[in-house]
């Protein structure tokens, strides 16, 4: 049977009006996240661990999405988390399965990640992570824990900690 014979038989048969709502639901599965709850979930990473576990409770899947403040400012919880210093919570994304990153290795003081990296990519010294946070404010948001890495950061030239520009 050619594809026009099969339309025409289904189309009398009822047939194609039964799989349509299995292909809508299929691609509302599919659909993606509401940008105002990804900007939440964000906004909400910076801090209120509370409301970060309802939501992933809610939607796991939150766990390793970005929100784009515009301008190439792309930010996930764990980022957020991250440039503000909010080790327990970032603890909880990473034990949740978040993509970890040098921003994170530097926060927690992990030499053993960032010096090989910045070995074998030199100019990751600078690289810029949400709203332009360097590698170096990560470092100094660990606390004593991260001194070693930002000691090495300054010492390998990392330039002075960005100011933040939202626009």
């Amino acid at each position: 049977m050619k594809r026009k014979q099969f339309i025409k038989a289904a189309t009398g048969t009822g047939l194609i009006m039964t799989a349509a709502p299995l292909f809508a639901f299929k691609a509302q599965e599919d659909a993606p996240f509401n940008k105002t709850v990804v900007q939440e979930f964000v906004r909400v990473s910076h801090g209120k661990t509370e409301r970060v576990k309802e939501m992933l409770e809610e939607h796991p899947n939150l766990l390793n999405v970005a929100h784009d403040w515009k301008n190439g400012d792309f930010e996930t919880g764990l980022g957020a988390a991250s440039h503000v210093g909010h080790k327990e919570l970032v603890q909880y994304f990473l034990d949740k399965g978040a993509q970890a990153n040098i921003f994170t290795a530097c926060l927690f003081g992990k030499m053993e990640i960032v010096k090989p990296m910045l070995n074998a990519f030199p100019n990751t010294i600078n690289a810029l992570g949400p709203h332009g946070f360097t590698l170096l404010h990560h470092a100094v948001q660990g606390g004593e824990e991260a001194m070693e890495v930002k000691e090495f950061l300054e010492a390998m030239g990392a330039k002075e900690m960005r100011i933040p520009v939202f626009s």
